[in-house]
């Protein structure tokens, strides 16, 4: 059952107004006294101004590959950005403000300047193409963007095709371009102390958007309480930052894998991240050798991809290494520890859950296994009726903690959170010693390199390319990316079975949605199985691969 919620200080109150309804809540639990948060809470302001409260201004915080800042610096030119973003651009607390732009310390700037501003944070990919945008900025009715300039031109053509249903053109901040005019430069000129909005703990700070498996994205819902929460029991209790580390990783923040593992962790420890807009395997590699990396997240593909690097850079430097976004095979845990010496930290995390509430660390890990409930959770393994498996029998991965799924006006929230638990859509295996072993996907996901893609999505843009009859798309496995997407095809009648044919079928996708949706391999088909009823019978695509 939901808590009662706070006054809040949201004077656009969108955000709490679309929350699920009390009923629909998962259990909330607060189980470390480290949880008890008080009412009013900036978690911006949490981890900038409290850290420096805590550690000093002049300790490393940010760096990227041209700008390196200390907390204090940091401090200065966020709140530089949050006076403008309100005297400017007239952002009011429960604005939504989309953010868009590569990892980099300007993202960090911004992302936490729309919070301290009051503003509700709506990071997105810069892949993303326009149709895609649209969704979102009327999903979450958008009022502002921050956005760097390289990826401006595809959210300007959203806002134009947005602005009548949302009675307003989403009003665009732009930065990086070093025109007069952006907000870089605006903000130089408006220095001073920018005094955070008092929030409420429960107030939502960001939405996170995902997809489901049909494809349509399901914004998740998150409190300023619950950005502490995930650093506050994962980070602390199994990553255990030190305040000398230094953070890297290739998730995007529009992934919150990436968002607590490159921004949120290192603040709250008091440690230095390094943000890379390219953050390929021999980049990674060369960030642990020459940069002093020590505190690593990425997905088990990056690691299987970074061993080839093990004979030009010293991967040994990492102190810790962190894998989520899809299952870690034990023989990349393995491989990487022969060569390293040193034990990844497997985790599994949800978009719905902020972050990894399953792993291991240190002598704890089992390779193979995800590990245990990170302390502050709670996981058990149920039967579709909410009844608890036998150890050793496979059912629903089902999760309570101090965060939860709280969907932006879903009615798929009935279908996540059930009998108080977060069903994560995952199969999973109890052993007699509590640990969890992932067995697969209990939905039609797809997950490929990290990348979380909906078959349906990418089925509905096939569709529409007018060569096409017929298609399903799959997930079929792959060594080096866990699955690819794999779509089956019935060609129109005249239309040629060829390599061009499906290198044409590629490119349509890709000029639709982000790349890393578009099929990696096409075949055609001369019908698609079905039964006897219609039904479209996905599992023997799969049995084909």
């Amino acid at each position: 059952m939901q808590q009662s919620l706070s006054p809040s200080a949201h004077e656009d109150t969108f955000a709490r107004d679309h929350l699920p309804p009390a009923e629909q809540w998962p259990k909330i639990r607060f189980d470390l006294p480290e949880l008890a948060y008080p009412d009013r809470l900036n978690c911006a302001a949490e981890l900038l101004d409290a850290t420096i409260a805590r550690f000093g201004a002049d300790r490393l915080c940010v760096r990227g590959e041209d700008e390196s800042w200390t907390y204090g610096e940091l401090r200065g030119r966020v709140d530089a950005a949050a006076r403008v973003l309100v005297e400017e651009y007239g952002v009011r607390p429960g604005n939504r403000v989309l953010l868009r732009g590569p990892n980099a310390p300007w993202l960090a700037v911004y992302w936490l300047a729309i919070l301290k501003a009051g503003g509700v944070v709506v990071t997105v990919l810069p892949m993303l193409r326009s149709g895609e945008l649209a969704t979102i900025l009327r999903a979450a009715r958008v009022s502002h963007a921050v956005c760097e300039v390289r990826s401006a031109a595809d959210l300007e053509t959203a806002a134009d095709a947005t602005a009548a249903d949302l009675g307003a053109r989403t009003v665009i901040a732009r930065y990086g371009g070093g025109e007069p005019g952006d907000l870089v430069h605006r903000a130089a000129a408006s220095p001073g102390a920018f005094a955070a909005v008092a929030t409420a703990a429960d107030d939502v700070a960001l939405i996170a958007f995902t997809s489901g498996t049909t494809g349509r994205p399901k914004g998740c819902m998150h409190f300023h309480r619950d950005v502490l929460a995930i650093a506050d029991t994962f980070s602390a209790h199994v990553l255990r930052p030190e305040p000398d580390d230094v953070f890297a990783g290739s998730p995007p923040f529009a992934f919150t894998f990436g968002l607590g593992g490159l921004l949120i962790f290192p603040m709250r420890a008091g440690a230095a991240t390094l943000l890379l807009e390219k953050a390929g395997p021999e980049r990674l590699a060369r960030a642990i050798d020459a940069d002093g990396a020590t505190v690593v997240f990425t997905a088990p593909t990056a690691y299987r991809a970074m061993l080839a690097h093990a004979g030009t850079h010293d991967l040994a430097r990492a102190r810790r290494c962190v894998s989520a976004g899809e299952h870690l095979p034990a023989r990349v845990w393995r491989a990487w520890f022969d060569a390293t010496g040193v034990r990844i930290i497997d985790g599994i995390g949800a978009t719905e859950m902020l972050h990894i509430f399953v792993s291991a660390a240190d002598d704890a890990i089992r390779p193979g296994a995800t590990g245990v409930a990170v302390p502050g959770f709670t996981a058990d393994v149920l039967a579709a009726d909410g009844s608890p498996m036998p150890d050793g029998e496979p059912g629903l991965l089902a999760v309570r903690g101090p965060v939860g799924c709280r969907y932006l006006a879903d009615d798929r929230q009935r279908d996540y959170v059930r009998h108080g638990w977060n069903i994560t859509g995952d199969t999973y295996v109890r052993d007699a010693d509590g640990y969890l072993w992932y067995r697969s996907r209990s939905d039609d996901m797809i997950i490929s390199a990290g990348y979380n893609i909906a078959a349906m999505e990418v089925e509905e843009v096939l569709a529409r390319a007018p060569e096409v009859e017929e298609v399903a798309v799959v997930g079929v496995a792959d060594e080096d990316r866990g699955q690819i997407v794999k779509a089956f095809v019935v060609l129109t009648d005249g239309t040629e079975q060829s390599d061009a044919t499906a290198q044409h079928l590629k490119d349509f996708v890709k000029a639709e949605v982000a790349p890393y949706k578009t099929p990696r391999a096409v075949e055609f088909l001369a019908a698609l199985p079905r039964t006897e009823t219609g039904k479209l019978q996905r599992y023997k695509l799969r049995e084909t691969g």
